[in-house]
């Protein structure tokens, strides 16, 4: 699609992921990476004992899942992209955390593209992280990628 029919869609919900079990091993290996062992995502039985009920995914855990749920949903790509950045985030908000083994999803709403010099395009997005069976999500955010084209 073109950065110009991707922006016809400003203000649409233009995609929603698969559903993406977060495994207590996930939860382990993003504590390795990130130096982060709080015991209320690795120490199952610890955990047990707060009101979360057993170990929870880290919170920017959850949110480094955007790139997966992404390339896993069906929202627009743009044609001819030369190279795609995270530009930033304007807002983040971790509303509710996902228990160990629950499933997560991401719904994107388009809030802005707009084409800063030619060729490369600034897109805002929406992004909120869905717990299945759940009515609180765990995350919105608005993010912001860059492409170039």
């Amino acid at each position: 699609m073109s950065p110009q029919d991707v922006a016809a869609k400003v203000g649409e919900q233009v995609g929603t992921s698969e559903w993406v079990e977060m495994t207590q091993e996930r939860i382990n290996q993003f504590a390795d990476a990130t130096g982060d062992h709080q015991f209320i995502h690795i120490n199952e039985e610890a955990a047990k004992m707060t009101p979360f009920g057993g170990t929870i995914a880290h919170g920017f855990l959850t949110l480094s899942m955007i790139p997966y749920l992404t390339a896993n949903s069906d929202v627009p790509r743009v044609d001819g992209i030369k190279m795609a950045v995270n530009y930033g985030g304007n807002k983040t908000r971790f509303i509710n955390p996902v228990r160990s083994g629950k499933k997560i999803r991401g719904r994107w709403k388009l809030l802005e593209m707009i084409e800063k010099r030619p060729g490369q395009w600034q897109q805002t997005m929406e992004i909120t992280i869905e717990i299945e069976g759940e009515d609180k999500p765990a995350l919105i955010c608005e993010w912001m990628t860059m492409y170039f084209v």
